[in-house]
């Protein structure tokens, strides 16, 4: 088992109403998760009540890789630790690593944060203090943590509206901002980002998933496919607030032999700009059973040709 970070962050378990319809946390939970770590690792840090409104910095996200390593089912107890991957002038790279209460890991996120003050979001140098204190909590990645199907350092795709209308990316979601899913800024949190394209994605993905229970029927197999996703990057462009909309556009860029790869943009539609990108790697695993599922190569190469590879670019 690898080695644990060098401190404690969030603790806690999993409630019923967080999980999906596959019967476990749902990914928008997952990033609640670690939204409260970052917010935990903050304050170890030395940056006192850094996620308060009348906080003189705070850390924002940039960029999110998760590693799902294991179903979190309703009451499993959870517990997250911490540390500093590296610090630039301005910004740097923190590993936050979720375990069940057995040790095994449960979740792994790598985030990039910057560090900025409250007022406009500008990055400003770290503290001599948080310097110091980044020293302490020094660590390197667990394994489990280390991406494998999806690279962080690969630039994020050029995402706006009227590049999803030009490469025929579909409208999977439309919704509003509500106070209520915002931070003490006034910001949408993190998690609901994420959570916006898990309440969409069946838009996608039902045909999808009628498909392999119509192949599973022809077996005389009985199937309820639902999904679960592997591996995420999130990269976080702009930062909606109350009343702003966003319009979530997707498409599958590659259909593999037992997994998807998958890119959601979501967008302003007063601007066309950018809020968010989440590229995703998934499969699909029947509700019963918890085994995968895998398509035919038949139905694999019909989805496949509609792909639009271009839309991870």
């Amino acid at each position: 088992m690898n080695a644990a970070l060098p401190t404690a962050l969030y603790q806690g378990s999993v409630n019923a109403w967080e999980c999906d319809d596959g019967g476990h946390l749902n990914v928008r939970f997952h990033l609640e998760r670690a939204m409260i770590g970052l917010s935990l690792l903050a304050h170890a840090l030395e940056m006192p009540r850094a996620f308060t409104r009348t906080a003189g910095a705070t850390l924002v996200p940039l960029q999110a890789h998760v590693r799902f390593l294991s179903e979190a089912r309703a009451g499993a107890p959870l517990a997250m630790r911490g540390g500093v991957l590296d610090f630039g002038e301005r910004d740097g790279r923190v590993c936050l690593d979720m375990r069940h209460a057995d040790g095994a890991p449960a979740a792994a996120f790598t985030l990039r944060v910057a560090h900025a003050d409250t007022r406009g979001f500008r990055a400003f140098p770290w503290s001599a203090r948080t310097r110091a204190a980044a020293k302490r909590f020094s660590c390197a990645a667990p394994a489990h943590a280390a991406p494998r199907s999806l690279d962080p350092t690969r630039t994020p795709p050029n995402a706006s509206l009227a590049r999803a209308y030009a490469l025929g990316a579909e409208r999977i979601g439309a919704c509003l901002v509500t106070p209520d899913q915002c931070d003490a800024f006034g910001r949408l949190r993190g998690e609901h980002f994420f959570g916006r394209v898990s309440d969409s994605v069946p838009n996608l993905l039902g045909g999808w998933r009628a498909e392999l229970a119509a192949e599973a029927t022809a077996r005389s197999v009985v199937a309820t496919p639902v999904g679960a996703v592997l591996e995420a990057r999130i990269d976080f462009r702009a930062w909606p607030r109350p009343g702003d909309l966003i319009e979530i556009y997707s498409a599958f860029v590659e259909i593999g032999e037992k997994t998807m790869r998958l890119c959601h943009w979501l967008l302003d539609p007063d601007t066309g700009r950018s809020w968010a990108t989440i590229e995703v790697i998934a499969l699909t695993f029947d509700a019963i059973t918890r085994k995968m599922i895998a398509p035919s190569p038949g139905l694999r190469a019909r989805m496949q040709a509609g792909a639009i590879p271009a839309f991870a670019d």
